[in-house]
């Protein structure tokens, strides 16, 4: 009978040996640590990670992301694509950073994945600053990726995955989306609306513009500078009557600056007077942005009261701009005290360069001051030629392309490697 039992207790313990080991193969810990192993394997374990994308747990399915993206080849797309529909904010989240990395190698180090907090099942992720990042013109991004990230900005149950999928789509251009975009700005969440307004001025798709001039007069003053400043990028002319309420009746300067700013955007000669008007007010930003808007109305009137204000000024904004305005207005001659030649030297400026790039992109669609500016390009410094390729491949025309070519072969290798990227970005543009 002893021996019975004995052999009993052997049987039972052997058969309990397999449910024993399933039960720690089921532990999330265990599968969260084969997750994370699995990366060390590269792009064959892509199909080992993929079905852990169904996981029931969570930590799994986070672990499973985590490891797609750091393999980060074209083959982590697809399930990158498919974590998007996951209901975790945060598997949503780092699927989306991963999307971008792949095209924009880097980014999840500063995504908004970088930042996130988890406690329990809720999350936190920090949207700070502003997110200027974006990809070159010739970078062409899978529809589906676009597809996927737009119904994941305008349908997440998270706010904060829904943000960030915006703020994805501002990066990759995604101007498919932009009818998700549109439906994300009536979400009422005030990052995911900023996040949507700052993508659709990276996309610069006007027919956009309309669809959100109503926000022109929103009640948040951050949701009103943006929708006022991608306005004006749009050149919305429908807003017009809404920016000049904006400008007369809001006691915000910041509302006031960019309502000015966004009607000097859209050259009207029904504006001029108004311009006239903030010429002489005691506000930098907007005799800045009046010197903007009489610029682009090239009235050769304007010429004397041009000169003797940039003669006179004394702060960087207007006189950056009264310096456009003299261009525009005929001043096209290099010499040492032009004004072409003053915005090309502050190109040299850490603080001022991108105020001085966004007027010379705009000044060089102009082929005669297009050829002016070119010939700068073998006498200027490291920085004005590095700076002046990325502005002639936004604003050039077949006639750059010798210059380009020229100024890749410079001995500075940083100097050729600007140009060889604007070729690539000007080719993307011409017919």
């Amino acid at each position: 009978m002893a021996l019975f039992r004995t052999i009993a207790s052997c049987a039972l313990l052997c058969a309990c040996l397999p449910l024993a080991a399933q039960q720690q193969k089921s532990d999330p810990r265990q599968r969260v640590r084969a997750a994370r192993d699995l990366a060390k394997q590269g792009v064959e374990a892509i199909p080992k990670l993929t079905p852990m994308l169904k996981d029931p747990s969570p930590e799994v399915r986070i672990e499973a992301v985590k490891s797609i993206v750091q393999i980060d080849t074209q083959h982590s797309l697809d399930p990158l694509i498919e974590a998007t529909r996951d209901n975790d904010p945060e598997v949503q989240i780092r699927a989306t950073d991963g999307l971008v990395n792949f095209y924009l190698p880097g980014y999840v180090e500063s995504g908004v994945g970088a930042t996130l907090k988890r406690a329990g099942a809720a999350i936190k992720a920090s949207f700070t600053g502003q997110s200027d990042q974006v990809i070159d013109p010739y970078v062409q991004v899978r529809p589906d990726i676009i597809a996927a990230l737009g119904k994941l900005a305008s349908g997440s149950v998270s706010m904060d995955a829904r943000a960030n999928a915006a703020r994805a789509l501002g990066i990759l251009r995604g101007k498919d989306a932009v009818p998700d975009l549109i439906k994300a700005l009536q979400s009422g969440d005030e990052q995911v609306m900023l996040e949507s307004l700052l993508a659709l001025q990276k996309i610069r798709d006007p027919a956009s513009g309309p669809r959100f001039s109503y926000l022109v007069l929103d009640m948040d003053p951050r949701i009103q500078l943006a929708a006022i400043e991608t306005t004006g990028l749009l050149q919305n002319r429908e807003a017009l009557p809404r920016l000049r309420r904006a400008l007369q009746q809001s006691d915000n300067k910041d509302v006031r600056r960019a309502a000015l700013g966004a009607i000097a955007m859209m050259p009207d000669a029904a504006n001029r007077s108004l311009f006239l008007q903030y010429m002489n007010d005691k506000d930098e930003q907007l005799r800045a942005a009046a010197a903007e808007g009489l610029a682009r109305l090239k009235d050769p009137a304007d010429l004397p009261l041009m000169e003797k204000a940039y003669a006179a000024e004394g702060k960087m904004p207007p006189r950056l701009a009264e310096a456009f305005a003299l261009v525009s207005l005929g001043q096209t001659q290099i010499a040492q005290f032009s004004p072409l030649q003053y915005l090309l030297d502050t190109l040299n400026s850490v603080a001022w360069r991108g105020v001085s790039r966004a007027y010379l992109i705009e000044l060089t669609r102009d082929p005669a001051i297009r050829a002016t500016v070119q010939t700068t390009l073998k006498s200027g410094t490291k920085g004005e030629k590095m700076e002046l390729a990325g502005i002639l491949a936004r604003s050039g025309g077949k006639d750059t392309v010798p210059y380009l070519q020229a100024l890749s072969q410079d001995p500075d290798t940083d100097v050729a490697n600007a140009a060889l990227n604007a070729l690539r970005i000007l080719n993307a543009r011409l017919p």
